[in-house]
Formats: structure tokens, sequence, C-alpha cells
């Protein structure tokens, strides 16, 4: 019988549980304009909330939705501040309970996880598999629209398999019940912005980790959110096991494979994953990240020299792209991207006139 945990709804509302939430909510963000709002207020505005929350009058507030475009076009949901609040003293309960279920190769929104330490693993399987078999093939798949296809039915139910406190279980409902506001009433899907969904994504697929590490044992399995990599030494085999994971997703978590999911071998195009091209040997830079780079560096000379872009700006955006090239062999590239960067601001000269 698998462990439920009881009385986890006071942790939630407890005052100092959602004070500290609100300073995890405001950070690096303090002097937005509707943060400084709740904060003139703060005492008051938290023990709203707690109020709320005991007397469960609570309601999720409207959302706020806009697109991103990288890498690809994402309709993105975001919630008021007070309600971000309440996600954060949420997820600080419940994450723990699962977190220590998740198996170790799942490395989306976790601690200690992300593309680096994924990137890293998926070497280190590319290594020991090629000593095993010589020749490597891989199985990468991938979710067909993973958030906005997640079931609210079936969510659900996983979340009662660990959670027996029903006041807790009514305010993951009304959390998962507030997207049907951008589905049209369906109960499908999750908003790409918010805490909870994070972890919720990771919830649901914990269910397609066991079924592939412990039904299916397979050893050299990466997980990050809905993309995935298996390793193996035969092609018919990988597609074999492509057809019955389609199959689990469909019957019990209502999803599907993207059609890009593919089976080939590693020694002649390395695994395209987590922003990388690896081998066992080495690892480079997609080619899709060195070209959108370059043209980041053209439009920030243009606008620098019109004086439309500050340099702190540049150089923040210059140092986040060095620290995830500098995971991979990408040495050269770098000085050379970098050498091609010239600022300079254009003088505007203004001619007089003699009368």
């Amino acid at each position: 019988m698998a462990r439920t945990y009881n009385n986890l709804f006071p942790q939630i509302y407890d005052f100092g549980a959602l004070y500290q939430a609100y300073l995890k909510v405001r950070r690096c963000k303090r002097y937005r304009g509707e943060i400084l709002r709740f904060r003139q207020r703060l005492e008051e505005n938290l023990i709203q909330l707690q109020n709320e929350l005991i007397w469960k009058t609570y309601r999720t507030g409207e959302y706020r939705t806009f697109y991103v475009y990288e890498p690809k076009a994402r309709l993105v949901a975001a919630l008021p501040f007070r309600d971000r609040v309440i996600h954060h003293a949420l997820v600080s309960v419940i994450e723990p309970i699962w977190e220590s279920r998740f198996i170790h190769d799942s490395y989306a929104c976790r601690v200690g996880k992300g593309t680096h330490a994924g990137a890293d693993r998926t070497q280190t399987f590319l290594r020991r598999a090629q000593r095993r078999w010589g020749r490597v093939y891989c199985l990468k798949g991938d979710i067909a629209k993973y958030f906005p296809s997640i079931d609210h039915a079936a969510l659900k139910a996983l979340l009662r398999k660990r959670i027996a406190c029903q006041d807790t279980l009514w305010l993951c409902d009304e959390i998962i019940d507030s997207a049907k506001r951008l589905t049209n009433g369906q109960p499908k899907g999750i908003p790409i912005g918010n805490l909870t969904s994070q972890l919720f994504a990771n919830i649901y697929l914990h269910e397609l980790d066991k079924f592939i590490k412990y039904d299916l044992r397979e050893r050299f399995y990466v997980r990050y959110m809905d993309d995935f990599i298996i390793l193996g030494a035969d092609k018919a085999y990988l597609h074999c096991l492509r057809k019955q994971i389609a199959g689990f997703l469909a019957e019990r978590l209502f999803l599907q494979l993207n059609g890009k999911t593919q089976v080939f071998p590693v020694k002649s195009r390395g695994v395209d994953f987590l922003g990388y091209r690896i081998w066992p040997t080495h690892r480079l830079l997609r080619v899709r990240s060195k070209k959108h780079m370059r043209r980041k560096l053209k439009k920030y000379t243009k606008l620098y020299g019109e004086g439309k872009i500050a340099l702190d700006r540049i150089n923040a955006s210059i140092q986040s792209w060095l620290g995830h090239a500098r995971h991979c062999n990408s040495y050269r590239l770098r000085r050379k991207l970098l050498g091609e960067l010239v600022l300079k601001k254009e003088v505007v000269t203004t001619k007089k006139t003699i009368s």
C-alpha cells in the first residue's frame, strides 16, 4: 500500500509559510509595481490570503497571457502576485512528497538538476553504452503539445495516490480547474507559467519514468520534461520500445508522441538534446543556438550604435550564453563570435550654416 500524507493544509496556510513564499516570489523582482503594492500592506495581504485558505473562499485570479518565441512559440499564462504566493506555499509542502520518489534521471525543474547535469548524464550513458555495445543507437522522444494535453482527471488521480489531506486536494483542484478558462472549459491542459505546473508536469510523467525504468527495465534513459532519450544496441529493438511507449502514453496518460520522435545511430550525428549535440567523446552547441547568437549580436551592435540598449544589458545576455557554451567544446566558436562583436556608438554631427 502506497504511503499517503495527511494534515498538510495547516503547513500551507501558516503565516510564516506564506511569508516565506512571498519572499521567494519577490526575489529579483521586488521593485515591480504589483509587488510594491502588495508590500505596502504586507501583513494585511498575507492574513487575507490565510483567511481565504482557511475558509476555502480562495479563487484563482485572472490569467495574463502572452507568447514567447524561443525556442518555439508558446502561450504563457501568468497569475497575479498574490496567487503566485499561494502556489509557492503549496509547492514547498507537497514537492518533497514526490521528490524522493522521482527517478534520478529526471532533470527538469528540480534542485541540483537542470540542462547541464542532464547533458553530463547523457554523455556518461553514451560512453558506457559504447564500451558495452560498440555501435549505439538512440531513441529520442518528444511528447506532442505536452502542457496543453495533460488530462485533469488523470492528474487529480495521481495526486490522490499520495495526498490524503482533503483540504490540500481542494487547493490543488482549484488551481488545476482554473486552467479551464484558457481552454474554453475543456478539462485538459495546465498553464506553462505556473510554478505548480512544473511540479504537476513532473508528477504526471513520473508514470512514464516508472514504466520505462521498472517495467521495460531500460538503464540508459534520461528525461527533461517532455523530451527523453533511450540508448540501445539494436535499432529494431528501439523501434519496438517506441511502440510500447506510445501505447502506454495513449492508454494511461492520454498523450501522444510527437512526429519528431525517431531512432538513429549516435556515431553519425550525435544526440541533439538539452541544447547540445552530444557524442561519447565530445559535445557541441546546437547549430540553432549558434545562428541565434549571431543574429542577436548583430542586433545588439545596431541597437547600441543607435543608443537604444545599455551595455550592461548586452553583457548580461552574452554572459548567459557563455555560461551555456562553456559546457561544451566551443572555445574557438566563442572567440570567433566575440571577436566579431564591435560596439560603437554612432556620432551624429550637425552642420552649421553661415548667414
